[in-house]
C-alpha cells in the first residue's frame, strides 16, 4: 500500500478530506466522457428526448391524466428532473467499487470518500442539466412560473438523498451477491420508469391504485414537488416526511453493510468470480 502522512490538526485532515472529495468529484464526473462540457450536453439530450416522448404522449392523451392548471412542460420537467436524479444516484453509487478496489490501496482514499465523491459527481452533472434546461426554456420560450422554488428545489436533493441511499444498500450487496446486485439494480430502476408517478398526480388516482404506489418513495417526491411548483394543486396523498425517513434507514442499512463487507473484503473475491 502506498503511505501517506496523516494531517496532525483536525483542521488539516478536514482540508485534506474535501481536497480528495474534489478530485474525486473531478474523476467520477470525467468517467462519463473524456470531455466534463460533453458529459452534461449528453445529459441534456436525455432529459430534452425524454420530455418529448412524454410530452408527445400526452398530448395524444388530452388532459385526463394530468389534471393540473399550469405549464405542460413544467409539469413533465418537475418529474423527470427527479425521475433521472435518482435513478441516476442509484446505478453510481451502487457501482461504486468493493473495498478490493485498486483505487483503496492508495491510503488516503477511503470507501466514504469514494461514495460521496460519486454521489456528489451525479448531483453537479444533473444541476448543471437542469439549471440549463429551465433557464433557456424561460428565455427563450416561456417565463417559468414556480409558487415555492426553494420548497420544489429541496424535493429534488432528496430524491438525489433517497437514490444514494437505494445505490448505498445495493452497494452493500454487490460484493456477497455480485449477480443478484447487479439484477435487483436493473430491476428497481425499471420499475421506477412506472411507479415514479412522473406522468400523473397522486390526487388522480382511486385508493386500490394509490397502494400500488405509495412504497416508493420517489412518488412521493415528485407529487410534492408538483404542489410546491404549481399554485392551484395540493397533494393530499403523499408526504415528503415519508421519503425522508425511508432514505435515513436505507442510509443505516448501507453503512452497516459497507463497513461489514470492509472487514470480511479480499482480493482473491474478485478472482473466484
Amino acid at each position: 500500500m502506498f503511505y501517506f502522512r496523516s494531517n496532525k490538526t483536525l483542521l488539516g485532515g478536514a482540508f485534506t478530506t474535501v481536497e480528495l472529495i474534489f478530485h474525486a468529484v473531478v474523476r467520477d464526473i470525467r468517467t462519463q466522457h473524456a470531455n466534463a462540457v460533453v458529459a452534461i450536453l449528453r445529459s441534456i439530450i436525455q432529459v430534452l428526448v425524454m420530455v418529448l416522448v412524454f410530452y408527445l404522449i400526452m398530448s395524444f392523451m388530452g388532459t385526463r391524466v394530468a389534471k393540473v392548471r399550469g405549464d405542460l412542460v413544467l409539469y413533465l420537467l418537475s418529474g423527470v428532473f427527479l425521475f433521472l436524479l435518482h435513478i441516476r444516484a442509484v446505478k453510481q453509487v451502487a457501482g461504486v467499487g468493493a473495498g478490493n478496489n485498486p483505487m483503496m490501496l492508495h491510503s488516503p482514499m477511503n470507501m466514504v470518500i469514494t461514495i460521496v465523491a460519486t454521489a456528489l459527481g451525479t448531483l453537479y452533472t444533473m444541476m448543471v442539466t437542469m439549471f440549463v434546461i429551465l433557464f433557456i426554456y424561460h428565455a427563450a420560450v416561456k417565463p417559468l412560473a414556480i409558487e415555492q422554488p426553494g420548497p420544489a428545489f429541496a424535493m429534488v436533493l432528496l430524491s438525489w438523498f433517497t437514490g444514494c441511499a437505494v445505490g448505498l444498500v445495493l452497494m452493500a450487496l454487490r460484493p456477497w451477491f455480485p449477480m443478484t446486485a447487479g439484477i435487483l439494480t436493473t430491476v428497481y430502476r425499471r420499475l421506477q420508469m412506472i411507479f415514479s408517478g412522473k406522468m400523473f398526480l397522486a390526487n388522480a388516482l382511486g385508493g386500490y391504485m394509490l397502494m400500488l404506489f405509495t412504497w416508493n418513495p420517489l412518488f412521493h417526491l415528485i407529487d410534492q414537488c408538483r404542489g410546491f411548483v404549481f399554485r392551484n394543486y395540493y397533494p393530499r396523498n403523499t408526504s415528503w416526511e415519508y421519503a425522508v425517513w425511508v432514505g435515513v434507514a436505507l442510509v443505516m442499512i448501507g453503512l452497516l453493510g459497507v463497513f461489514f463487507t470492509k472487514k470480511h473484503v479480499s482480493q482473491s473475491w474478485s478472482a473466484r468470480r
